[in-house]
């Protein structure tokens, strides 16, 4: 069974709902549908077969949406582009992945232009086919291509409304990039096979976000870690009433720090559920939906997905895992060990059985033999009231071979750098204090939040 099949379950039976609302226009499931067949038809008369790669890098909207859809009809590869990527890195993407098509916004429109084509041959595929290649951030090297599968991103979605409850009945407010696996891999299939009605912003916009909520009245989100944080900005009484009408926010693609977790609980009255998930595995763990969502923890792997820790590395087994990296046999193999996918990040097992991430593997700073890990030292940082982010990485040092550095955002105000070291002292052992406070304006991240280690200025020098 394709991912086309299983999208039938709302193009078919639920043709006359509205599914979606984007920019105060509303379509039906039926209009959805109606315009990806379109698309289809256009992409063949371009000359798509199966297997062709369609580069795509376009903001939110329908015509990205419209693009997926008929990729996957045709069993043309779907390549998203981030919308921030410049010319090198477009460049590298294009030359990599070499689609037949590189779809942007000075050229949609003229795509889908054509009036009266032949409907297209829907071509016999199966779950292993592959349905997109997502590009890694590419934080140690040139960006990969991973290949995700029909059956990769069906079996993520059907788990995911399993175990999060996600039926027709619910209003989806979405407002993170489809570009991006979350909000491709999660959001737009999770919205398609639950039936569910969904609000596509462009963007997350700060200023605009509480007014959305008010006037959609969601009762599913999906964010990121510095989208809650603003959310903590909302009046109060604001967030008593968008909790109300809400079911569940859910946070992912970087590590949610538990004081946010708890303040946002407070003010909104919901204990956000966080789970973990990558570009080559959409969603592996995650905490429950009914039951204890432990702060700072990842949670529980998903049904089908096998977990297991070797040298302090996660690595994982399921139905959920990509096949490998385009083009890379030599990367593909590196990243597998007997058939289970290393996936570079640092964990700890409860004896119940929940997972709490503790940094990536290239991340671990090793001083004069002690292990550091770099994730519990920044959660301590972002408690102190003064503090508004924290990034902790490690710089080379001639006697402990490296120490750790912090690099922080401070908020309005005034911060004692002596003060804060004589905080650290007394929460942690010698080893793990930070050598050196760097007051920063703002931490490189990428779009989704995460924080760019690779782009601190790691070699400065240590006084």
């Amino acid at each position: 069974m394709t991912l086309t099949d299983l999208f039938q379950l709302s193009f078919a039976l639920r043709q006359n709902d509205i599914a979606l609302e984007f920019q105060g226009a509303t379509y039906t499931f039926g209009d959805i549908d109606a315009r990806a067949a379109h698309m289809a038809n256009a992409l063949a008369a371009h000359g798509f077969e199966p297997g062709d790669r369609l580069a795509v890098q376009l903001p939110n909207g329908l015509e990205i949406i419209t693009l997926f859809l008929a990729c996957v009809r045709l069993g043309v590869i779907f390549v998203p582009v981030n919308v921030l990527y410049k010319d090198r890195e477009v460049s590298h993407i294009v030359s990599d992945a070499e689609p037949r098509l590189f779809v942007h916004a000075d050229n949609v429109d003229s795509l889908a232009a054509i009036d009266d084509a032949p409907a297209a041959r829907l071509p016999l595929l199966d779950g292993d086919s592959p349905a997109a290649i997502v590009y890694t951030s590419g934080t140690t090297g040139p960006a990969k291509g991973a290949i995700l599968s029909h059956n990769n991103f069906a079996a993520n979605a059907v788990n995911l409304l399993a175990c999060w409850s996600i039926t027709a009945a619910d209003r989806f407010l979405l407002a993170l990039p489809l570009f991006h696996v979350h909000a491709l891999g999660n959001g737009l299939h999770c919205w398609l096979l639950s039936g569910c009605r969904m609000r596509l912003l462009e963007r997350f916009e700060h200023e605009k976000a509480t007014a959305e909520f008010l006037d959609f009245r969601p009762t599913l989100f999906f964010g990121v870690p510095t989208i809650y944080v603003r959310l903590l900005d909302t009046p109060p009484e604001a967030a008593r009433q968008i909790g109300s009408a809400m079911r569940l926010f859910v946070s992912g693609s970087a590590p949610l720090p538990a004081h946010v977790l708890e303040q946002f609980r407070q003010l909104f009255g919901h204990t956000i559920l966080e789970r973990y998930g990558m570009s080559e595995t959409l969603m592996n763990i995650s905490n429950p939906y009914a039951g204890e969502r432990r702060p700072g923890s990842v949670g529980l792997p998903l049904p089908g997905v096998s977990a297991r820790i070797v040298d302090g590395e996660l690595q994982l087994r399921g139905p959920n895992i990509f096949s490998g990296y385009w083009r890379r046999d030599q990367a593909t193999r590196d990243a597998f060990s007997d058939g289970w996918f290393k996936t570079g990040d640092l964990a700890e097992r409860s004896p119940n059985g929940y997972y709490t991430l503790c940094g990536r593997r290239g991340d671990l700073i090793i001083s004069g033999g002690f292990n550091i890990y770099p994730r519990e030292i920044e959660e301590f940082l972002m408690e102190q009231p003064e503090v508004a982010e924290a990034a902790v990485a490690g710089v080379p040092d001639p006697v402990r071979g490296e120490v750790p550095v912090a690099y922080i955002v401070v908020r309005p105000g005034s911060l004692d750098l002596a003060d804060l070291e004589r905080r650290c002292r007394a929460a942690f052992a010698s080893f793990k204090i930070p050598r050196r406070f760097v007051e920063m304006p703002a931490l490189p991240r990428n779009a989704l939040g995460k924080v760019q280690k690779h782009l601190l200025p790691l070699t400065m020098e240590l006084s």
